[in-house]
């Protein structure tokens, strides 16, 4: 599972270069850095899985953050904890939170048994990404209408929409680099939930990947969540923890 957390790894800190359109992006060492300048959770850095950061590099990411205001902040794969918990530990980092990191082999898919139920649902992609947030948003929750717009418009997202009976239930979408499509955006609107709207919008995302080149499939998921139950339904197999970690004080 470490060469899978690598690529994954190496996957998102490329995709985080990507939010500079609508801020900073800077590179220290292996962490890639990116502040909006709107306070929003990609105001963060990933590392990209290679080996840890040296003291220079860890100097200048830390006065980067200070510079645009932010927390330092830190995303990070578990196979690249090893590495760097004797510096996360020694600078005042902590521990903010932990979810579970999944992939999927495009090449030979194997949903559970009887999976996708009831996902029969048409499935659309939304060329309007303001349009797309704003349903992402509904199904999200309030306050999440800023980043679902920026996440929306960023270079390469593919946006997709479910209906149900006529009614636009749910969304999701995916980005891929280097062969990985990282899937995020699920979200469904209250009303419609437990309707198979998800079980829907991964079955087609999977399809579309795979038809487009894409060898592996990534999505980011709380433990024990709803959305944990469907990606495993799906055929998403556990490759690992991403750790999140911000420097206290």
């Amino acid at each position: 599972m470490s060469e899978i957390l690598l690529r994954l790894a190496q996957a998102e800190a490329a995709a985080h270069t990507r939010f500079g359109a609508s801020g900073t992006v800077a590179r220290f060492g292996p962490l890639v850095a990116v502040a909006s300048g709107q306070r929003l959770p990609i105001d963060t850095a990933w590392h990209d899985g290679t080996g840890a950061p040296a003291d220079d590099d860890w100097a200048a990411f830390e006065a980067f953050c200070a510079a645009q205001e932010q927390p330092a902040t830190l995303n990070l794969l578990s196979h690249a904890a090893p590495a760097l918990l004797p510096d996360l530990n020694g600078r005042g980092y902590g521990l903010d939170s932990v979810l579970h990191a999944f992939a999927h082999d495009l090449a030979s898919p194997a949903p559970a048994p009887g999976w996708p139920e009831h996902s029969g649902w048409p499935v659309h992609e939304e060329p309007d990404p303001n349009r797309w947030a704003d349903l992402a948003a509904q199904g999200f929750g309030p306050g999440t209408e800023t980043i679902m717009r920026l996440v929306a418009g960023v270079p390469g997202t593919r946006r997709f929409v479910a209906t149900v009976e006529g009614a636009e239930a749910g969304t999701g979408g995916y980005a891929t680099e280097a062969g990985v499509a990282a899937l995020h955006g699920a979200a469904t609107r209250p009303e419609f939930r437990g309707r198979g709207v998800q079980a829907a919008l991964l079955a087609f995302r999977l399809a579309q990947a795979a038809r487009e080149g894409a060898d592996l499939a990534s999505v980011f998921v709380t433990p024990g969540s709803g959305s944990e139950r469907n990606v495993v339904r799906a055929g998403f197999g556990l490759a690992g923890l991403r750790l999140t970690f911000t420097r206290r004080g």
